[in-house]
């Protein structure tokens, strides 16, 4: 029998079938083994065959650097030189070095580098001239200087940093307790002594009094009526004080009336009003004689 009739007298295969069993297995081969990657939730145990990774994905930078005062300075720590005596030679020639590999990867970020090189050369060209002092007579400035300055104050700002990172910072070192207490539905309130309640009466006092009314009644006085009151009272008397015809036990009121009444008792000379000398006491006596 030939292979096309062998085709022909074996049973069809399902669609579905074919669908459910694939070509290639791909259960791995080790399955208790620790997957580095998952994908759409299946872990992956070795990297595909067909997966494009870019040159620069699986680089590894064993040293990273702020800038140039930071590689600097890692380079005088790391061999441990005097930050106030650099040896420009040697500290030069490595920092060169680091330089020349950046070029090679990332020219962008090798061009920071480069003011420093410049200066680093330069500082290592005036250190080998002969040293001339100046006019004054004072000792010539050592062109390090400038650049120890620079990396003192860096590093004392590194480290401050430094400090402050260690600091314990919320959302990294430590999260923000919520409690949750359940209140009583039953409201209790406080109590209450004997100096609040005299406060809270003082205060009602206090507004009372600020809208209080002032009523003012009529009161039916006779001018007439404290005329015979006069008269009758000087009758019995030859003299009388002009005080003691006033009664204040009465009131203002009472008291201007009585005054008005002696004023007209004066004008119809009823009365007369005398005074032995200038601030004696004033008299009120009858103008007439009584019958």
């Amino acid at each position: 029998m030939s292979h096309a009739d062998e085709a022909q007298g074996a049973a069809p295969v399902p669609a579905d079938a074919a669908l459910a069993a694939p070509a290639t297995d791909s259960t791995p081969d080790v399955v208790d083994g620790i997957a580095f990657a998952r994908l759409y939730g299946e872990p992956l145990f070795k990297l595909p065959t067909d997966l494009y990774i870019p040159p620069d994905a699986l680089e590894v930078f064993l040293e990273t650097f702020e800038g140039p005062l930071d590689l600097l300075l890692y380079l005088i720590r790391k061999q441990n030189f005097n930050v106030l005596d650099i040896p420009m030679a040697d500290v030069t020639v490595q920092y060169l070095g680091y330089v020349d590999q950046l070029r090679q990867t990332n020219l962008e970020l090798a061009s920071e580098y480069l003011l420093m090189a410049a200066m680093l050369i330069e500082i290592k060209s005036r250190m080998l001239l002969p040293v001339k002092k100046a006019d004054s007579g004072d000792e010539v400035e050592d062109p390090r200087a400038e650049l120890v300055r620079r990396l003192l104050e860096y590093e004392q700002m590194k480290l401050a940093a430094q400090r402050i990172d260690h600091l314990p910072q919320l959302g990294r070192d430590f999260l923000r307790a919520d409690v949750y207490i359940e209140q009583s539905i039953t409201p209790r309130f406080p109590d209450v002594n004997s100096e609040d309640l005299r406060a809270a009466w003082a205060d009602v006092i206090k507004r009372a009094k600020l809208v209080q009314h002032h009523k003012i009644s009529r009161e039916e006085l006779s001018v007439r009526e404290h005329m015979s009151t006069i008269l009758r009272r000087l009758q019995n008397a030859r003299f009388m004080e002009f005080s003691d015809l006033f009664d204040t036990s009465k009131g203002v009121p009472v008291v201007v009336v009585n005054f008005i009444a002696m004023l007209e008792l004066c004008r119809e000379s009823l009365v007369e009003i005398t005074q032995a000398e200038p601030f004696a006491p004033i008299y009120v006596r009858l103008a007439y004689l009584p019958a």
